[in-house]
């Protein structure tokens, strides 16, 4: 289940916030990249040996280009400062049971400043909420509602289908001045604020962070099996339904691709048409962008058809968007493609980010 290496560490490459890139050289002489959140298990130096989880980057997985540090055993690391036995810095628990899960001060539980205001609180006060499958349609959507709202504050819920750690993303790094705060969900941590629930979180992105607008996505890595429920984004359709019931608007960043290699995945992928077709409740609005290329635009039309029995099929106008997405301040990317190369697919989260921003105020 786990493949052990142990290292010293030779070199740091480069850090983010809540991240250390790492050369790490194993005991057989061989080199390893790691990377490691100093938050959980300290700060690495060069000479430093280091407990390593190699097990995705031997196995070459997607979401698996490092190894993971899970100690610095000769040089542990302080018990935190507010650290004590009682329950006044925080007692959530992420990623539970494991052998390094966090304690941390939930936005909501009796020790935090923000109790009083979420005890009561009830409602998102329509609130657009943009849901999407994968974690890069972050910087297009937050691209699409800065193109027509470039005051409105954005937050970004993160929840736990992908990456458990928000550190471990560069793009949640390079986007923290477009951001109104990131709050972290269910098994999910680092984020600005912390929420046990997909459902409290919401609520705190409206009434603690004041937010505009949110966006709901899995952090970076998406689990998929090739089936039609094996995959971590059927939870866009469970997040449509909590958003509905606290009195949101959903509104659904489709994944649409002419440039992925999987037929299952082009068009609109089968990760949103079973998410919204099948999971997904309470109606929501789906984006279409205009200029798609026509084929494509055909593909989408036919394979949207089925679901505007329950959901809203809205087009937006694009000009303007391209230049948006060229914009962000993070290289943008999707499972290995650029702007350029899956122009498609950031168009539409654009767009979605677009047609949220009409629906303020």
């Amino acid at each position: 289940m786990v493949r052990w290496r142990s290292g010293t560490v030779t070199a740091l490459r480069r850090q983010w916030a809540g991240a250390v890139e790492l050369d790490v050289t194993l005991a057989d002489g061989s080199p390893m990249r790691a990377l490691a959140y100093p938050h959980l298990v300290g700060r690495p130096e060069p000479g430093d040996r280091v407990l390593l989880n190699a097990g995705a980057l031997l196995m070459g997985l997607g979401t698996g280009g490092y190894a993971l540090v899970v100690a610095l055993p000769d040089r542990l690391p302080p018990d935190p400062p507010q650290a004590d036995d009682t329950r006044d810095s925080g007692h959530l628990v992420k990623a539970r049971y494991t052998p390094l899960q966090p304690i941390l001060l939930g936005v909501d539980e009796e020790a935090s400043p923000h109790r009083a205001l979420l005890e009561t609180a009830e409602d998102l006060g329509g609130m657009p909420v943009v849901t999407a499958d994968l974690h890069s349609a972050l910087p297009a959507i937050v691209a699409g509602v800065r193109a027509d709202a470039p005051h409105a504050r954005i937050a970004y819920v993160l929840t736990d289908g992908g990456a458990l750690a928000a550190w471990f993303s560069r793009t949640l790094a390079g986007l923290r001045d477009e951001l109104a705060g990131t709050i972290t969900v269910g098994q999910a941590f680092g984020g600005d604020l912390e929420a046990s629930t997909l459902h409290s979180g919401l609520l705190a992105a409206r009434h603690v962070l004041d937010a505009d607008v949110a966006v709901v996505s899995q952090g970076p890595g998406n689990l998929g099996t090739g089936t039609r429920w094996g995959f971590s984004g059927v939870a866009v359709g469970e997040a449509v339904n909590a958003i509905a019931t606290l009195g949101g608007r959903p509104v659904g960043s489709l994944r649409i691709s002419d440039a992925d290699a999987r037929p299952r995945h082009r068009g609109v992928s089968h990760h949103s048409l079973t998410a919204y077709g099948r999971v997904a409740l309470a109606p929501a609005e789906l984006v279409v962008p205009d200029g798609l290329d026509p084929t494509l635009a055909a593909d989408v039309d036919a394979e949207l058809a089925p679901l505007a029995a329950r959901h809203r099929i809205v087009r937006v106008r694009t000009d303007g968007l391209d230049a948006a997405l060229r914009a962000t301040p993070v290289p943008l990317s999707t499972m290995g493609r650029g702007l350029d190369a899956d122009h498609a697919y950031f168009l539409t989260a654009a767009a979605a980010g677009r047609h949220a921003a009409t629906l303020l105020g």
